[in-house]
């Protein structure tokens, strides 16, 4: 039975549901690490969990060298055939970060929007930072993007709907047993379809700790995309540069 991010991350209704995380916040967040990274400008660059690859395409447009690694053929697509059309050259490829080198050294590693948490293990979520230490180069870089646990907890939107020309997305939310699960409603043309989510909630102290474990120096914390200081209670992101 495949998990439940196989099935809704190669859904065709994905983007419908995060269409708000567009190009723009992905630029904001992208030009925050550029202010704090000093990336030369033949920098490479391996984006885990790329997703339709929005943050590839703009590393790449900057003139990085740029893996995409993502589990889901659709969004894989999405992304090669939006690179194609802005004649940018992106290595986009399957993988499944329970499970995945390749032998090849970057001097960054990112993993943004939430792409973390995803399994029912630490062990298996906290991989995600040995891959991304063992695919660096010696002082490289490794970008890490989540939400503030502590700011869910406390602001949880427990139920939303939103309407469109042609469907509607109903989502119900909860924590259950330190994760957020989320079910997802969409329907359009009279027929519904039902996905799920269910993202491990960790505090920042845990992710640090994990991090510094693993080998990593932490260099610089920060509360949203726009470069904010994190305060546990008000901020709503995690976002932390950690350098080999």
């Amino acid at each position: 039975m495949a998990e439940w991010f196989e099935e809704w991350f190669s859904s065709e209704e994905y983007l419908s549901v995060y269409k708000h995380r567009d190009d723009a916040d992905a630029l904001t967040l992208a030009n925050l690490i550029f202010k704090n990274l000093d990336l030369k400008s033949n920098s490479s660059v391996l984006d885990l969990a790329c997703g339709a690859g929005r943050h590839s395409i703009i590393f790449a447009e900057k003139g990085y060298e740029v893996t995409g690694i993502d589990l889901s053929d659709n969004l894989l697509s999405i992304g090669k055939e939006k690179s194609v059309q802005l004649g940018l050259n992106i290595d986009f490829i399957k993988g499944d970060l329970r499970d995945f080198s390749i032998d090849k050294k970057f001097n960054i590693v990112i993993n943004l929007f939430t792409s973390f948490g995803y399994f029912d293990s630490d062990e298996l979520n906290f991989n995600i930072f040995r891959i991304a230490f063992n695919q660096l180069q010696d002082n490289g870089y490794f970008v890490f993007d989540y939400f503030n646990s502590v700011y869910v907890e406390k602001n949880l939107n427990k139920y939303s709907v939103d309407s469109y020309i042609d469907y509607q997305i109903t989502q119900s939310r909860s924590i259950i047993e330190d994760r957020v699960v989320k079910e997802i409603m969409i329907k359009r043309g009279g027929k519904e379809k039902k996905f799920f989510e269910s993202v491990k909630l960790y505090k920042m102290e845990t992710i640090l700790e994990e991090l510094k474990k693993t080998g990593f120096r932490i260099e610089n914390t920060f509360g949203d995309i726009s470069g904010e200081a994190f305060d546990e209670i008000s901020s709503p992101r995690l976002i932390i540069i950690a350098k080999k």
